[in-house]
């Protein structure tokens, strides 16, 4: 059997979509044929994704040969802000097929070292600015048939020193997929939620997983598949989420880690995060 992951027609928001992970999700659906919006705070993060993307070869481009690509700046922590996102990308592309919610951030600190500033943060932004993204989505989106995807982390399900933020948040991030899944499934709403182990090429990455040759070398071979993901291994997930060949999948939190995130991804972090704590 072969899979048509065609999205020609189809608009998909991808908040967050402007770097990273999320920027290689709006990628894959771009090159899919759908009409992508793209939201984060930064201007200058919004232009350069738009330009990036409008160029790039899809199936379906508009009459002047540009894909159909259209960006917004919204903070996910101003409910009102990433309610505008919405209803100006709704104005010019019509109802969302699919969201991808994947805004972020974090950084290693001991909890006893935290401030409550610190610890709100995170929070924040990964999971009071999900419940932001999804419920001012919710007006928008096709029903029946939407489709809703989750980027949350390993940390949701398993304890790491120096990420008492992080767990936290994504963890609330899970249960909100699932309760979700439970409220929107009787209108033909799927929500899920991937969670990426190490992925390769993304400022996270870079900064915790790999800063220099041997941390690298220790974070791959503690990899069972031996590498590293890619964007393209998260965006490829997605868009089977985000297809009729998910059609029956909803509620699930799907690991896309290269078959550990406990072996290859907590001894990494909290290897960094004690040399921080040593450092300070």
């Amino acid at each position: 059997m072969q899979l048509n992951l065609d999205f020609t027609g189809r608009h998909v928001f991808v908040f967050g979509g402007t770097t990273g992970i999320n920027f290689g999700i709006a990628q894959a659906f771009v090159r899919q044929g759908a009409q992508v919006s793209v939201a984060s705070r930064r201007p200058y993060n919004v232009q350069a994704a738009v330009e990036a993307l409008a160029a790039m070869p899809s199936l379906a481009r508009s009459p002047e040969g540009a894909a159909a690509v259209h960006g917004v700046c919204a903070d996910v922590r101003e409910f009102d802000e990433v309610g505008r996102a919405f209803e100006e990308a709704a104005a010019r592309f019509g109802p969302i097929d699919v969201l991808v919610s994947g805004a972020a951030g974090n950084f290693l600190c001991e909890a006893k070292a935290m401030s409550a500033n610190g610890f709100r943060v995170v929070v924040d932004i990964d999971l009071i600015g999900s419940f932001n993204v999804l419920r001012q989505a919710y007006p928008h989106l096709r029903r029946p048939g939407a489709s809703v995807i989750n980027i949350t982390a390993p940390q949701s399900a398993v304890p790491m020193r120096y990420q008492a933020h992080a767990c936290a948040a994504k963890a609330g991030v899970d249960q909100l997929t699932r309760v979700l899944a439970l409220e929107w499934g009787g209108e033909g709403v799927r929500v899920n939620a991937i969670s990426p182990g190490p992925i390769e090429g993304t400022e996270g990455f870079r900064k915790l997983m790999a800063p220099d040759a041997v941390a690298r070398e220790a974070a791959v071979a503690a990899v069972p598949l031996q590498r590293f993901g890619s964007t393209d291994d998260i965006a490829n997930l997605a868009l089977f989420l985000a297809s009729p060949y998910a059609g029956y999948v909803s509620g699930a939190v799907i690991p896309c880690d290269g078959g550990g995130a406990l072996d290859s991804v907590k001894p990494t972090l909290e290897r960094a995060g004690q040399e921080d704590a040593a450092a300070a």
